[in-house]
């Protein structure tokens, strides 16, 4: 494994900013989530690392070597895309085995016969190695194009989304078992996703993204509790962040234009009446959408809550955060 850098890396694809002096580190051994909507660079800086586009100006190192100009065979890297891209014609086990046997690697069948079985015990799939791809199902497809990274041993594995099209309790047990072996393993990965809570979950270290530029980067719990900016704020926490005008409770700075709220940051029980517009029962906890000053927002309470839609409830902000009109947060 190994630490792998971007340094100031821009890209262009014609007038539109793919990167934009995106500077960042990936450690050695950690697990880093690029999180950011659509357009934010997230699968540019995967590609970057892979090789498979060239930064317009800027530099690409994997374990303290260069490689800006090197082809991605290279590199020593593994990458799992959002598809399959599985060989249809071939087993299970050949897929799994078909990087191993590049000349390069020199491996004898008896190690690629290890890692193969190694990783598909892991991926729960030692069941189904003599199976055709095209007898497989969609989970378990992805379980062995991830499986095919697994095996490889590289310097970082890319994931660009790769449990996005799972169904959600095959993706929240893939979650687990991706961590797990990352942990186990000390691989270096980075891991593109829309998913909050994968990056909550599974990231040592997450990078928001937007428009092409690194907005913030460190541990999961340091940007949910001290974001640098509403963007930043509302990237992270599930149910979103609550953003009203700062105005609509006392003590506001006076540059203040935007207070967020997380759930966890509305005291009930105590301040101003707002009203319970609509309730919903998760099991361990219950949310609760209510109405205030004509402005909506959302909270938790107790999972065994007797709160129900058009029930008053006093409430007040708890160490808020403010924004000011630019977005940046004010401490």
């Amino acid at each position: 494994m190994a630490e792998v850098t971007l340094q100031n890396v821009s890209r262009h694809y014609g007038s539109t900013a793919a990167l934009d002096g995106v500077s960042l580190t990936v450690p050695d051994g950690a697990f880093v989530v690029l999180l950011g909507p659509t357009g934010a660079g997230k699968t540019s800086c995967l590609r970057m690392v892979a090789g498979l586009d060239r930064p317009d100006q800027g530099r690409v190192l994997i374990g303290g070597q260069d490689v800006t100009e090197a082809s991605p065979a290279a590199r020593n890297v593994a990458m799992v895309f959002q598809q399959y891209s599985l060989y249809a014609h071939l087993t299970v086990r050949q897929n799994l085995e078909f990087s191993l046997k590049a000349p390069g690697l020199k491996l004898g069948a008896a190690e690629i016969t290890a890692r193969v079985s190694r990783v598909a015990e892991v991926l729960q799939i030692s069941h189904k190695l003599n199976n055709r791809a095209t007898q497989l199902s969609g989970g378990e497809m992805q379980r062995v194009s991830i499986g095919r990274a697994l095996v490889r041993d590289p310097a970082i594995y890319l994931m660009d989304e790769p449990l996005s099209s799972l169904d959600a309790k095959l993706r929240a047990d893939l979650r687990i078992e991706l961590k797990a072996i990352q942990a186990q393993s000390g691989a270096t990965l980075l891991y593109v996703t829309h998913d909050q809570i994968e990056a909550m979950t599974m990231a040592t270290h997450v990078g928001i993204l937007d428009h092409g530029r690194l907005v913030q980067f460190g541990p999961p719990r340091e940007i949910y509790e001290a974001p640098v900016s509403l963007y930043a704020a509302s990237r992270l926490g599930q149910p979103r962040i609550n953003l009203l005008p700062a105005a609509l409770f006392p003590g506001a700075p006076a540059r203040a234009k935007t207070i967020g709220l997380r759930p966890e940051q509305i005291f009930q029980g105590e301040g101003e009446e707002g009203q319970v517009q609509r309730v919903e029962h998760l099991g361990d906890q219950t949310r609760l959408h209510l109405s205030y000053r004509g402005e909506s927002l959302i909270t938790v309470t107790d999972a065994h809550s007797p709160l129900r839609a058009g029930d008053s409830l006093r409430i007040r902000p708890q160490n808020p955060f403010y924004f000011d009109a630019d977005g940046a947060r004010i401490i």
